[in-house]
C-alpha cells in the first residue's frame, strides 16, 4: 500500500507538471524595455506597467514585454537612445531631452508659452504633429508614443521664490536644452544632469533648485531635500519635457501585422489622454506630500506668473532662430504646437 501510494503522488505530480507546461506556454515575442527610473515611480507603475499590460492582451497573450528599470541592463540614461537604434534593447522610455539637440522640432512642445499646464492636450498635440513634422527625426526608432509631464515646477533647497529676480545668481538643475535657456533667461545658471542624481545634488549645494514636475517627489524624496515648491497661477508651469515610447525599428519591421496591431491599439488617443491624467494625478500626489512633509508650495499671483511669462518670451523666440538656422521653420512649428493644444483643450 506504502508502495502504491508513493506511485500515486509521482503520478499525480507528473500529470500536474504536464498539465502546467501545457498552460504556461512561452510567448511567442518577447521585447525588453529599458529606462531610467526606479520601479516605484509613477512612469513605471501606473505608465509602463499597465501599457505592457494592454499590449499582451491585444495579442491574446503572444506578446511578453520584460520591463527593466533603473538602467538595470547598463548604460546610462543618455545612452538609452542609442541602445533602442543599436537594438541593445527593444524598447526604451526615456527622456528626449537626455540627448540634446536629436530632437529640435519635438522640442517645440517643451518651451514655456507654448506648453502652459495641461498635459493630456499636449499628448494629444504630439500625436496630431506626429506624421507631419515630428517623424523625420526618430530614425531608426518605432515610436510608440510620446508624451510630457505635468510641466516643470520650481523646488529650491532653501530660498523662495516670487520673481524671477529672485532665482539671479542661483544654479538649478534643468531637464533639458530648453529648460537651459528657460534658466537662463530667469538670471541663473542651468546644470545638466539626469533625475537620478538629484537628490544627491541637492543634499551637496551642487545645486539650489531644480526645474522638474512635482510627481518626482516621492520617488527621490525630493520633499527631504526641499523647502519651496513653486508654479504659476491655475497651474502654470515653466515648459514641460518631452518623452518617448520606442522600439528598434529594425524589431518593428520584422513583425505580422497583427503584433504591430496590438501595440497600436495600445497606444492610440485614448490612451495618450489617459496617460495626461496618470502624470496629472502623480503630480497631485506629489505636491500633497510636499506639503505634508511641511514644505511651502507657493502658487503664484495672476501679476506674478505674468512676470515670469514676459522674462520666458525671449525663450521662444531663441528656440525658433537656433532651429530656423538648420532648415526647420520654427515658427511655423510653434503656431501649429499652439494650435494643437488649444484643439484639444489646452492653452
Amino acid at each position: 500500500m506504502k508502495a502504491l501510494g508513493i506511485f500515486s503522488l509521482v503520478a499525480a505530480t507528473s500529470v500536474s507538471a504536464i498539465a502546467l507546461s501545457s498552460g504556461a506556454q512561452a510567448a511567442d515575442y518577447t521585447f525588453k524595455l529599458h529606462h531610467f527610473l526606479s520601479n516605484k515611480a509613477p512612469a513605471h507603475a501606473q505608465m509602463l506597467e499597465p501599457w505592457a499590460k494592454a499590449v499582451e492582451e491585444n495579442s491574446n497573450g503572444q506578446v511578453e514585454i520584460e520591463i527593466y528599470p533603473s538602467m538595470t541592463l547598463g548604460g546610462r540614461p543618455p545612452e538609452l537612445v542609442s541602445q533602442a537604434r543599436d537594438g541593445v534593447v527593444d524598447l526604451v522610455w526615456t527622456l528626449n531631452g537626455y540627448t540634446p539637440g536629436l530632437f529640435p522640432r519635438t522640442e517645440v512642445m517643451e518651451l514655456p508659452l507654448v506648453y502652459v499646464n495641461d498635459p493630456k492636450a499636449a499628448n494629444l498635440a504630439l500625436k496630431d504633429l506626429f506624421e507631419s513634422d515630428l517623424k523625420q527625426e526618430y530614425k531608426g526608432l518605432e515610436v510608440m508614443f510620446l508624451h510630457v509631464h505635468a510641466g516643470n515646477g520650481i523646488q529650491m533647497r532653501d530660498k523662495e521664490v516670487r520673481s524671477p529676480e529672485d532665482l539671479a545668481g542661483t544654479t538649478i538643475r534643468t531637464p533639458s536644452r530648453t529648460g537651459a535657456w528657460v534658466i537662463e533667461a530667469l538670471g541663473a545658471s542651468p546644470a545638466a544632469m539626469p533625475v537620478p542624481d538629484l537628490p544627491q545634488a541637492l543634499q551637496k549645494g551642487v545645486v539650489d533648485g531644480a526645474f522638474i514636475p512635482w510627481e518626482i517627489i516621492p520617488p527621490l524624496k525630493i520633499q527631504e531635500q526641499t523647502d519651496y515648491q513653486i508654479e504659476g497661477a491655475a497651474e502654470a508651469r515653466f515648459g514641460t519635457a518631452v518623452f518617448q515610447v520606442s522600439m528598434n525599428k529594425a524589431r518593428w519591421d520584422g513583425l505580422p501585422d497583427d503584433i504591430k496591431q496590438a501595440f497600436r491599439e495600445a497606444s492610440d488617443e485614448e490612451w495618450l489622454a489617459q496617460v495626461g491624467d496618470i502624470w496629472r494625478g502623480a503630480d497631485d500626489f506629489g505636491i500633497g506630500l510636499a506639503e505634508k512633509a511641511g514644505n511651502t508650495h507657493i502658487t503664484l499671483s495672476e501679476e506674478e506668473t505674468e512676470a515670469f511669462n514676459q522674462a520666458l518670451e525671449p525663450v521662444v523666440d531663441r528656440w525658433v532662430e537656433e532651429v530656423s538656422s538648420k532648415g526647420i521653420d520654427g515658427a511655423g512649428l510653434v503656431e501649429k504646437a499652439r494650435a494643437a493644444v488649444a484643439k484639444h483643450g489646452g492653452q
